[in-house]
Formats: structure tokens, C-alpha cells, sequence
């Protein structure tokens, strides 16, 4: 193997096969929460503070053609933390996410509507120990379009999970931020490669107005 190639053309014809939207999307918005949007937070994302402002005009589209939205936050036992398990102890800036706690609150512009469902998880993946993937198959829903933080940790995981639940998985890739660059591009070229399709905010749009 040429290690010299680019990753491109290292993964061409291998990886990369577009998968596409299914018949019912649903938007789920991941963890937008204000700790990764306040400078000076442990948490602080300067890619979301980016995905916060681009993500109005996506959720704005999802409602207006009455695609189902689901916010998911972070939330632990104050404490103990022992719902964090060995992850709240691998990561403990994570000790923030508890209610009351104003950087476990939802950023101001994309605040979840009194009918949009709220699921809480103490780990990466919304799947994980939810109800997620029980509501979208009761709803119909095979495609799932994701925005929200971090594109390293729970969009990463979600989407791993989204498409090992039989999901069609889509990144909306202006509405979605880490704290650095690196493993932002670095995901979203996994997750486009193996186990969805990053696309436009633009794309994704017009998708939901069709």
C-alpha cells in the first residue's frame, strides 16, 4: 500500500458509497447546550459556536415542513455522578451537564419548542440507554439528519449507532463543531466514509421543502 496517497484516493472505491435520504427524515439536534458555546467554559467549542448560528436556519426549515425534532442534552445525578459511570471519570469537564447548572442549558436560538421531544443521556451516542430509536420506528422515521457537538464524541457516536440501528444517517456538515479542526475533518470524513453522508446545510434543506 502507497502511503504517500492522499486519504482520498487511499479510500476510492473502498469506502465512500453514498447511501442518500430515505422517505421520513427526522432532525436531531445533539447536545446543543451552552457549555460549548460560553468562552472560558471547560467545554468551550469555538467549531460550535459556528454550528449554533448556522443550525436557526435548519431547524427553522425542519418545522416549517413539520419534520420531527429531537433536542437531546446531557444530564447526570449531582453528586455522585454514577450514572456517568467510566466515562464521567475518563471525562470529568462532563461534571457540568446537571440540572441547574446554566451551561447544561439549551443555547438560546435553538431552545426546543414545547412540543419537540427532549431525550437526557449520561454517554456519547443518543441511543445509547434511550428511548431514541423506539420513537423514530414508532414515527416511521428512516432517515435520521444530524447537527450538534461534538463532531468527535456524540455526533461521531450517534451516527455510528444511527446506522447500526438500521438508520439512514446524514451530518449536516455547517451544523456541526468541535474545539479544533483536526478531529472535526478528520470525523466527517469517517462518518461520510463508512457509515453515512455528510452534506450541505443547503442539501439538507431543500430535502426537508421537498
Amino acid at each position: 500500500m502507497n502511503q504517500e496517497q492522499s486519504a482520498d484516493a487511499n479510500y476510492a472505491g473502498v469506502w465512500g458509497q453514498r447511501i442518500g435520504f430515505g422517505n421520513k427524515p427526522a432532525l436531531l439536534m445533539i447536545d446543543f447546550m451552552k457549555g460549548y458555546t460560553q468562552e472560558g467554559a471547560p467545554l468551550f467549542a469555538p467549531g460550535v459556536v459556528s454550528a449554533v448560528a448556522q443550525s436557526v436556519e435548519l431547524l427553522a426549515c425542519a418545522r416549517q415542513a413539520n419534520i420531527l425534532v429531537v433536542h437531546t442534552n446531557i444530564r447526570y445525578h449531582p453528586g455522585h455522578f454514577a450514572d456517568g459511570g467510566i466515562w464521567i471519570k475518563k471525562a470529568p469537564v462532563m461534571r457540568d451537564m446537571v440540572e441547574g447548572n446554566p451551561l447544561a442549558d439549551f443555547c438560546e436560538p435553538l431552545q426546543p419548542n414545547a412540543d419537540e421531544v427532549v431525550i437526557s443521556k449520561q454517554y456519547a451516542s443518543s441511543f445509547f440507554g434511550t428511548s431514541l430509536a423506539s420513537l423514530l420506528r414508532a414515527q416511521g422515521i428512516d432517515t435520521v439528519v444530524l447537527a450538534g457537538c461534538s463532531t468527535s464524541g456524540c455526533i461521531r457516536a450517534t451516527a455510528v449507532d444511527a446506522v447500526q440501528h438500521g438508520f439512514r444517517t446524514i451530518v449536516v456538515r455547517e451544523c456541526v463543531g468541535d474545539r479544533h479542526s483536526a478531529p472535526h475533518e478528520a470525523n466527517l470524513f469517517d462518518i461520510d466514509s463508512k457509515y453515512g453522508d455528510v452534506v450541505s446545510k443547503q442539501e439538507a434543506m431543500n430535502h426537508f421543502s421537498q
